[in-house]
């Protein structure tokens, strides 16, 4: 009798205490955007709770939720005390796999998260790589690609995870066993931002010479020594020119240059005393040409 007294409403649209929702414990998604639940916040503030979170209830009269995690995040911090649900029964199994699929459809797992996902699948429901790709609508060979990533060094793990590494550029270094060279690797593609065949071309050579970039990086540490005294010179100078601080972010590609201004006042000052310089160093430069070109009449 427990069950039909839920069977009238499990399709209705529910309010309920957010305080009697626990997370999923399924749960694929490890990382959640501030900014995005923010936002999200602002919307819920505004607007309420316009999509129905889906939960099944246990036994013990709460609730574990099901679906719609940032909704529920961004509900919490909203300050909602109730929130609207459908409530549905459904086993292990079914909640893991909803939850799985419901981020893989919305594209919000990173690959690591989405092979963790999988991984954790197979472990705890007996499923093996043809079972769970026809569960997925996926390949065997996309779930197998997604599983070797599990494989990589725990650092490169992190890296494809934030984004620093495409699978692309991860793939590849499968190929080299030793983890410590796997993550030298990686923080090489990522500071030269390389190609997946660059990667590809990377990993034979260090097949070839594990020491291959322990060699290279001797002389670009003297290089970047070199640099930074230049730079933290030209830093001095410019912050004892313009009366402020100023900040040199080198970069790759590019770099920056950041000068501190507190006011609109303090900014007109900065600027009349570049636009100064800029003048002295141009008339300096006129009288240098004057004096190299006695023999002929100069004219500015």
């Amino acid at each position: 009798m427990g069950n039909t007294s839920l069977t009238p409403a499990k399709d209705k649209v529910q309010e309920i205490a957010v305080a009697a929702i626990q997370a999923n414990r399924y749960q694929p998604r490890q990382e959640f955007e501030e900014g995005a639940l923010s936002e999200l916040c602002d919307s819920i503030k505004a607007y309420g709770v316009l999509q129905p979170l889906l939960v099944r209830r246990l036994p013990d009269g709460q609730y574990e939720l099901i679906a719609g995690e940032r909704r529920l995040r961004a509900a919490r911090m909203a300050g909602l005390v109730k929130v609207p649900a459908m409530v549905r029964e459904y086993n292990d199994a079914e909640i893991s796999e909803i939850a799985l699929i419901e981020n893989i459809q919305r594209e919000n797992l990173n690959a690591i998260e989405e092979a963790q996902a999988y991984g954790r699948l197979m472990q705890e429901f007996g499923l093996t790589q043809e079972a769970l790709a026809t569960k997925m609508g996926r390949s065997r060979s996309h779930i197998a690609n997604f599983l070797r990533l599990l494989k990589l060094a725990a650092p490169v793990q992190q890296m494809l995870a934030e984004g620093s590494l495409s699978m692309g550029q991860a793939k590849p270094l499968l190929a080299l066993e030793d983890g410590k060279l796997q993550q030298q690797a990686a923080t090489y593609v990522m500071d030269n931002d390389l190609s997946a065949r660059q990667c590809e071309a990377l990993v034979r050579k260090l097949q070839a010479n594990p020491q291959l970039l322990t060699e290279q990086e001797q002389p670009q540490e003297k290089q970047q020594t070199e640099e930074s005294v230049f730079l933290r010179d030209i830093t001095d100078r410019l912050t004892h020119l313009l009366g402020t601080q100023v900040h040199i972010r080198p970069g790759k590609k590019k770099s920056k240059i950041e000068i501190e201004f507190y006011s609109q006042e303090d900014l007109e000052r900065i600027l009349s005393t570049m636009s100064q310089e800029a003048n002295a160093s141009r008339q300096q430069k006129i009288e240098a040409l004057r004096k190299v070109s006695l023999s002929h009449p100069f004219t500015v």
